[in-house]
């Protein structure tokens, strides 16, 4: 079967003409876009309503999924581009979604960052302007904002980390986030800020179904207890290092305790070479696991006993299904980690001694099945998209 992901030829950027600190990534045969714009459209208001969603990072691949599916069940052309940054292309090509991939990540430099951002609008541009879309959506792609800007396409971006917004002149026509963030730090405009109740996981996470066989392919017995572990995200402009130590430590204790497995997701290929250097000798004891390929992070979250993560979306995936979660993130905490704290659903390492004293090596208490009730925020989300392209169409 055909690879439903593509690259895109337009516009290439030559990463290494603007920085020698880029560096060259691998690319997959590419596949055929199947989410074009019909060729027979004469004018606007003949044509279909179009939302056209940019993915800016991994977690985003599962999240938009079933936003996706109910966009096209009320009749709306959904087309889909994203970034080549940590793990998107694989989730691409795992949950079979079209798409063409666009631009790439450049690595930590602040400076790069920017250049490569307003090189990505350049490239995203043909699409923009092909596709012309009654709504663009994304969560955070700045460079998808900064060509809408330019196009006079409206633009809602959705946010759940209220640290990572600043934009500048930026700011995208609507914003939507969870209730729990305070008023005024997403946005100045009161009236043009969405709010939806729960976590952004809580879009997704109903339709997640268990799958036993996960064992099987990582050659794990009922004899462990598994603890899942996600890395900081050490390229992250929000990154402190302090986070890097925590998790060291973390596996340090992992390791010397009996039957403890760790299970391992790195962030990207540079993230699993250091890992695999840095703890060859818990891989080579079996207390260590890397999968070789991307696997559903949430059957991962489910048949683990806990997770300790430097990031955000596993932690409030955990917290999501009810499973134990610490969280070794020392960046500025948002307001919806704070939320689950308070909750007690998220437990804080905040410092060495944290590590043995707070992590309790368990087994979970593990329901049946996990809770498929549909939860309002994807019935939010949605709604929102809806409004705003049924207002956009209306008015062409």
């Amino acid at each position: 079967m055909e690879s439903p992901v593509e690259t895109s030829e337009e516009f290439k950027l030559d990463i290494d003409r603007v920085s020698k600190a880029a560096v060259a990534r691998p690319q997959k045969p590419s596949g055929l876009v199947v989410a074009e714009v019909p060729a027979t459209v004469t004018t606007q208001k003949e044509r279909a309503r179009r939302v056209w969603i940019d993915i800016d990072n991994s977690p985003h691949v599962p999240f938009f999924l079933p936003i996706i599916d109910e966009l096209r069940k009320q009749g709306i052309d959904v087309t889909v581009t994203a970034r080549d940054a940590y793990q998107v292309r694989e989730l691409l090509e795992f949950y079979k979604l079209p798409c063409k991939v666009i631009g790439g990540h450049t690595g930590k430099n602040k400076a790069l960052k920017v250049l490569v951002n307003c090189a990505r609008s350049l490239q995203l541009a043909p699409t923009a302007a092909r596709v012309r879309p009654d709504l663009a959506l994304s969560h955070g792609s700045r460079a998808q904002v900064l060509i809408c800007k330019v196009l006079n396409i409206p633009t809602t971006v959705i946010h759940d980390y209220e640290f990572t917004t600043k934009t500048g002149f930026l700011e995208p026509d609507w914003t939507v986030m969870p209730e729990v963030i305070p008023d005024g730090v997403m946005s100045k405009h009161a009236d043009r800020v969405t709010r939806y109740p729960g976590l952004k996981e809580d879009v997704y996470v109903p339709r997640f179904r268990p799958d036993p066989a996960i064992f099987r392919e990582l050659k794990i017995s009922g004899d462990h207890l598994i603890v899942l572990l996600r890395p900081p995200a050490d390229e992250a402009h929000y990154h402190n290092p302090e986070s890097d130590t925590l998790f060291a430590e973390v596996l340090r204790f992992l390791g010397s305790q009996p039957r403890v497995l760790a299970v391992t997701l790195p962030r990207n290929e540079r993230q699993k070479r250091r890992l695999r250097s840095q703890w060859a000798d818990l891989i080579a004891l079996g207390k260590m696991i890397i999968p070789e390929r991307p696997l559903d992070g949430l059957n991962l979250v489910w048949f683990s006993d806990l997770v300790v993560s430097g990031g955000g979306t596993m932690n409030r995936e955990a917290a999501a299904l009810g499973v134990p979660v610490y969280s070794v993130f020392r960046g500025k905490i948002g307001a919806v980690d704070q939320y689950l704290v308070r909750e007690g659903r998220l437990t804080l390492i905040e410092k060495l001694e944290d590590v043995q004293r707070k992590i309790r090596l368990v087994r979970w208490n593990r329901p049946a099945a996990p809770d498929s009730r549909p939860r309002p925020a994807l019935a939010a989300i949605v709604q929102h998209v809806v409004s705003k392209v049924n207002a956009r169409h209306t008015a062409a």
